[in-house]
């Protein structure tokens, strides 16, 4: 997987596909006695060994994920470690004048470092969240607060990966830090891949890189926002709504479609209004007819070969997307971008249009609220209370 400089490709339909006498890879070894390299040829546009999630958008950089089989056992068999080398080249493509061929050091084991169990053993998590790249100047308190919605709900044996694209300063890291210290979030950097021009900071490639990097660790992997907030009705739990999905490799999740701007007040005033949290007191939901909603979704990642923004379509079995009375999620469009009290109008209707846009009022996610923070209070203690907009 890697990001490449978008150029033309052969034709799909002039492409056969490998031959199963000819290897697609050469392991070579070391005369000197050090670790084995793997010699890595591919030819992209063969479509039984790429995968392109995305399109570009019109930036410089896209995504090709590359799915390698490799006879068994081929590859480090001893545990002895090596490195896999991906040889890259031009092939011919835009000026034939140039074909240079880059090797690009993909992964490098040390002796020892292998695991092959994780490939056959249950995974370590029920439940596994795969961020996109987070950047600018983010909302402590609304991080703060999406997390600890999230650990409840996914509970003890989840875990969430952060991606770091320049928008993890200071404040936000004390907000990720104790559950750092606890278990459930690892903080990976990407701030180097701003760099590339590729879409919404490289979103595709982050996104990539968790499932692949996880995909072994996790029995259902998700892929949604952090201004998005997963709900499931209270009768239910998210054990019993992804068991009876578990025929299905992927399933993709309505959107709640919330107002970032209005508030409701009630007779405690405005005051009391402003104390909550955002979740709290951001609770008409835009009912605006007619316009097609962005998806999130889930997977079982041990099926899927590459992914995407709004879901995985390349994968191995079914996919769900009537799932509405299931689960669904709730989202804060660009609240967790800003650093300030997210109540731009306060008012005390059930009903009402604001900006063209039908709102009613609906207190689904309000409603938790206060388990919310008693949890929080419980797993962290109290180091959080002064936590900034």
């Amino acid at each position: 997987m890697g990001s490449y400089r978008v150029a033309p490709t052969p034709s799909p339909s002039s492409a056969s596909p490998p031959s199963p006498s000819t290897s697609t890879a050469n392991l070579l070894t070391n005369a000197s006695g050090s670790p084995p390299q793997l010699d890595l040829h591919l030819r992209l546009h063969r479509r039984r060994l790429q995968d392109p999630p995305d399109w570009g958008y019109g930036h410089v950089y896209t995504v090709v994920v590359v799915n390698c089989t490799f006879p068994d056992p081929v590859v480090n068999v001893d545990n002895s470690g090596g490195k896999l080398l991906l040889l890259a080249s031009t092939g011919g493509g835009g000026d034939r004048n140039f074909n240079f061929t880059d090797t690009i050091e993909v992964l490098a084991e040390a002796p020892g470092s292998l695991d092959l169990s994780i490939f056959t053993s249950p995974p370590k998590y029920d439940y596994f969240y795969c961020g996109s790249p987070l950047y600018g100047n983010l909302s402590p308190q609304r991080v703060r607060e999406w997390l600890a919605f999230h650990v409840r709900l996914f509970g003890g044996r989840s875990h969430f990966v952060i991606y770091d694209a320049g928008g993890i300063h200071e404040e936000v890291l004390e907000v990720l830090r104790p559950w750092m210290e606890l278990g459930y979030v690892t903080l990976q950097d990407v701030r180097d891949q701003e760099r590339f021009d590729g879409y919404y900071h490289n979103q595709f490639m982050v996104v990539n890189d968790c499932l692949h990097r996880y995909k072994f660790m996790a029995k259902w992997m998700f892929f949604f926002d952090v201004d998005e907030f997963i709900y499931v009705a209270p009768k239910n739990t998210l054990r019993s709504v992804l068991d009876s999905l578990s025929e299905y490799s992927q399933f993709t999740i309505e959107q709640m479609p919330m107002s970032n701007k209005l508030c409701y007040v009630d007779e405690g005033g405005a005051g009391r209004t402003y104390r909550k949290w955002g979740f709290e007191k951001l609770v008409f939901r835009d009912v605006k007819r007619g316009i097609r909603r962005d998806r999130k979704y889930a997977v079982q990642p041990r099926a899927v070969y590459a992914t995407g923004v709004h879901m995985s379509q390349n994968l191995k079995g079914r996919t769900n997307h009537k799932t509405e009375r299931r689960i669904k999620y709730f989202h804060y469009h660009g609240t967790i971008a800003e650093r300030r009290e997210p109540c731009r109008n306060l008012v005390n209707y059930t009903e009402l249009t604001f900006d063209r846009v039908p709102y009613v009022l609906d207190t689904t996610m309000r409603d938790v609220g206060g388990a919310v923070k008693r949890f929080e209070l419980k797993m962290i203690g109290n180091r959080l209370q002064r936590t900034r907009q």
